[in-house]
């Protein structure tokens, strides 16, 4: 495989990392995001190194559109970038949105294969060509940084793929993006396409060429990576590989296949992989979905070994079984380092290897939860750390809080839960109720009863944050309120009170978009 118009054998070329999480990553059911979690997500992009963030589909919705002007204007560091389609409204919108960003690109796209132009668009290949041609020179006029995506580019005829690209250069594109918008493409397939378009289209020069690939036949990462073997020199990807259907391709493992095959690709990026692991607790703390223990790099198990055989390599010499070093992604190599003694200045040193920067404020409200947790737990874990900052950092604004809670139960016996919750005014609000079809939903109720917020749960969750008997307990809930998702989060060595929390941070959640106060149906005590 080698292209014959330009080399790609030269040392360490520099490989564009394109995020789209707050865009296509967003777009995963049940993955949306507020401003503020947006904000947060951006941030740590900008700081994990991210070449350009794209933020979002200004014309989709008042939110996207508040969402991107806000990044826009509040982080530095990366290019901000916005996606339009081929029309001046979509155009005009995400300028609008963008034009306070330190560095901005627009992102226009139409869909060139022939199943889109005919049963989508009903446009001819002249008209296809005439619009995509519009629609950057329209963005050119607005930013001179434009990128143009020929929508479902790996299911487009070759000869037309290249005249759309080569027209796009000519009208100032300065990226354009091949999109495997459904995940079809195999390896050789992506590099021969990337590869002939390097040596067909006379104007390619002008342009870096993008890759975006999904993942419906678990190929996003190696199409990716062979684009980049053709000459290709931008990744388009998102944090855990979230996003439409199955994903994209994951951030986290093309940086680091990028790097550790440097033999290979002979091409890096400006990621700081040492924040690669604490930017996906972060994501996936957000967006609620969680990841697999077995996803390379990141994943809990990417750097444990329980066969013997593998045990004694690595106690012998690492490089026997690990390709990496765990504090190259962000993990600690030392993992039982705090107790019950430890201090607030012993926390406040843990928490920012493990690559989270707490204000004074956060710092507290962990090291009581942490103080907490150590009195019920014997060995405190990196991953038991990481839940508690979870917690705290990613806090909406609390309407209610668990105070205390009791339950009775057995076979066949409908439970009985005594509740107590804390409101932010300071009143306890107590109830006590016999139902629920046991105590998890028996919890569940009383919190519906006194909060006054009826949802249905769509989504409930439950898994071990670390090891043993005395692990911590991580719950995550969905809950239906007037059409709308809210995810919920809680954590505890007791599964119920994690529940509890989750249910009660989802409900708070639902408090903070709604204007009319709770009606609470309790006793109410001071």
């Amino acid at each position: 495989m080698n292209p014959s118009k330009h080399s790609t054998a030269e040392s360490n070329r520099r490989i564009v990392i394109f995020d789209t999480t707050l865009r296509d990553g967003e777009q995963s059911p049940g993955c949306s995001m507020n401003l503020a979690e947006k904000l947060e997500v951006a941030h740590a992009l900008a700081q994990l190194g991210v070449d350009v963030i794209e933020a979002g589909f200004p014309i989709a919705s008042p939110g996207d559109f508040e969402a991107v002007q806000a990044v826009s204007k509040e982080v530095r560091g990366s290019v901000i970038c916005g996606l339009a389609r081929c029309r001046e409204e979509d155009i005009d919108c995400a300028w609008d949105a963008l034009r306070e960003a330190e560095s901005p690109r627009i992102h226009v796209f139409l869909a060139t294969s022939a199943i889109h132009r005919e049963r989508k668009l009903r446009m001819t290949k002249e008209q296809i060509i005439e619009r995509a041609v519009a629609g950057v020179k329209r963005a050119v006029g607005y930013c001179s940084n434009v990128e143009f995506s020929p929508e479902d580019a790996a299911r487009t005829e070759i000869d037309f793929l290249c005249q759309v690209v080569e027209a796009a250069i000519d009208a100032g594109a300065t990226t354009v993006n091949i999109p495997d918008t459904v995940g079809y493409a195999v390896p050789e397939q992506m590099y021969r396409v990337i590869a002939m378009l390097r040596e067909r289209v006379p104007n390619i020069d002008k342009a870096v060429i993008s890759v975006h690939c999904h993942n419906d036949l678990g190929m996003a990462v190696a199409n990716s990576l062979a684009a980049v073997q053709a000459g290709a020199g931008q990744i388009e990807c998102t944090i855990n590989g979230i996003g439409e259907r199955a994903g994209n391709c994951a951030l986290e493992e093309v940086v680091m296949g990028l790097r550790v095959r440097n033999d290979v690709f002979h091409a890096d990026t400006g990621v700081i992989t040492r924040r690669l692991v604490p930017t996906s607790r972060l994501v996936s703390g957000i967006t609620g979905m969680l990841v697999q223990r077995n996803k390379a790099i990141v994943g809990q198990n990417a750097f444990a070994h329980e066969a013997g055989i593998h045990q004694d390599g690595i106690l012998k010499e690492r490089a026997t079984y690990e390709i990496m070093q765990p504090e190259d992604v962000g993990f600690s190599r030392s993992d039982l380092v705090l107790g019950k003694h430890s201090g607030r200045a012993a926390l406040a040193a843990r928490s920012r290897d493990l690559g989270y920067d707490l204000t004074q404020e956060q710092l507290a409200r962990v090291f009581q939860d942490f103080k907490a947790l150590a009195d019920r737990k014997k060995e405190i874990y990196d991953a038991d750390l990481a839940a508690l900052i979870e917690q705290q950092i990613h806090v909406v604004e609390d309407t209610f809080s668990l105070e205390k809670y009791e339950i009775q139960t057995g076979t066949d016996k409908q439970p009985t839960v005594s509740l107590a919750l804390r409101r932010s005014d300071g009143e306890v609000c107590r109830t006590q109720l016999e139902a629920g079809d046991g105590p998890v939903d028996a919890v569940f109720l009383a919190i519906e009863k006194l909060t006054g917020v009826s949802a249905i749960c769509r989504d409930f969750r439950v898994h071990s944050v670390t090891v043993g008997k005395d692990a911590q307990g991580e719950v995550q809930v969905q809950l239906e309120h007037g059409g709308t998702l809210y995810r919920g989060r809680g954590v505890s060595t007791d599964s119920l009170e994690a529940s509890a929390k989750a249910f009660l941070n989802a409900i708070n959640r639902i408090l903070s978009v709604t204007t009319d106060a709770p009606a609470v149906k309790s006793d109410r005590v001071r």
